[in-house]
């Protein structure tokens, strides 16, 4: 048998008796039962991105709701709702009510915040001035929302935060309190890493973080390399330029031993998207964020007061199983239908990611998965 036809016979595997045979343990894989609320308030469009590859992960770890129906992504969720047709520009909201949640504390087994910053008139009206950050439709953390967490938490079930629940838009009274419930704090800067900061060439970088830059530095924009830009909630910008600042033009996660061995992370992950610096309080960081800079931008960040070294993903101490993940880890491209193949993960550095430090798709299969079925096997095994 020639090399050539060895090579077709692994192709016809991989394209025909592979996915059949994942469809088939998938189908016949016992179901777990948790009763998860999800809330994602960042939904202007149809796709629901923010949220969908949790439900994924839901899906192809086969656990259900109390119905024993399958989590949609479309429908099972807290939240912004948009409808069809979009054009129309309608939606609608399905809120956390004060009444409510003492029922729902006792009813879910947990919750997950996947994205709380919301919609803007920019977003939603397509062709809007985006100069400036644009007027509020929905969005922030709330009073109830943070009622709900509270509730959880006194009775010891399962809490997930991630990016964007503490930081801008949430009120600073909101913000406030679930510091304290939690026991984080947010500096007040964000972050983002760019395959080229040349703003002409990379239309993804905001005009308000332009015009930030100009009335800050009077001076116009003038970066064309790779880099990160930071952001702090009184609107201060800062700039780190690949080479001029930077060893390593991306942020890396690096995670604990304790990590790597209780929830399956990799030691060493590029992560090329929105980040948060924390501080953790007295909680368990699992994972860290770092930056590499060089000489020139070690001084610049001590000159604003940001670390170099900052928490990715924090879990507290105790039998109170929460987490916070200081990014925007559910933010995924990731096929729905994948979900239902047993087996998937194996194939996915051939067929779904690169190396490329700015292949997000990388992190969910090597580093958002790994996390999130731990955590909820953990949890599951501890409501039996």
């Amino acid at each position: 048998m020639n090399r050539s036809f060895k090579v077709f016979l692994f192709f016809v595997f991989l394209v025909l008796i592979f996915p059949i045979i994942g469809l088939v343990k998938w189908t016949f894989h016992g179901k777990k039962s948790v009763q998860l609320l999800i809330l994602d308030k960042t939904v202007p469009t149809l796709e629901r991105q923010k949220h969908r590859s949790f439900n994924w992960i839901l899906n192809h770890d086969k656990y259900v709701k109390a119905n024993n129906r399958h989590y949609s992504y479309k429908k099972d969720y807290y939240g912004f709702f948009p409808l069809k047709p979009l054009r129309n520009k309608q939606y609608d909201l399905k809120r956390i009510r004060l009444g409510e949640i003492i029922v729902m504390a006792e009813e879910y087994d947990g919750a997950y915040y996947t994205d709380t910053y919301g919609v803007y008139f920019n977003d939603w009206y397509q062709g809007i001035n985006k100069n400036r950050r644009s007027r509020k439709i929905y969005g922030g953390l709330l009073n109830n929302d943070y009622l709900l967490l509270k509730e959880l938490k006194d009775r010891k079930k399962l809490i997930i935060a991630e990016s964007n629940t503490l930081t801008y838009p949430t009120p600073d009274l909101e913000r406030n309190k679930l510091e304290a419930l939690l026991d984080v704090h947010w500096t007040g800067w964000i972050g983002k890493y760019y395959e080229t900061l040349d703003s002409i060439a990379n239309p993804d970088i905001p005009d308000w973080i332009l015009s930030l830059y100009n009335k800050q530095y009077n001076k116009t924009w003038d970066f064309h390399k790779s880099g990160i830009v930071l952001v702090q909630y009184n609107d201060r910008v800062v700039v780190l330029e690949n080479e001029e600042h930077l060893d390593h033009e991306v942020p890396f996660i690096y995670s604990s031993k304790f990590a790597m061995e209780n929830y399956g992370l990799p030691y060493k992950m590029n992560y090329p998207y929105w980040f948060e610096i924390m501080e953790p309080g007295d909680n368990i960081e699992l994972a860290k964020f770092k930056l590499h800079t060089n000489a020139v931008g070690d001084s610049i960040l001590l000159n604003n007061f940001i670390p170099m070294e900052f928490p990715a993903v924090i879990t507290g101490p105790g039998d109170a199983p929460y987490y916070y993940f200081a990014g925007d880890f559910a933010d995924n491209e990731v096929k729905p239908i994948l979900a239902y193949f047993q087996g998937i993960e194996r194939v996915a550095p051939y067929l779904f990611y690169s190396d490329k430090l700015n292949d997000r798709r990388k992190f969910f299969w090597e580093f958002y998965k790994p996390l999130m079925s731990s955590i909820l096997e953990k949890h599951a095994n501890k409501t039996k």
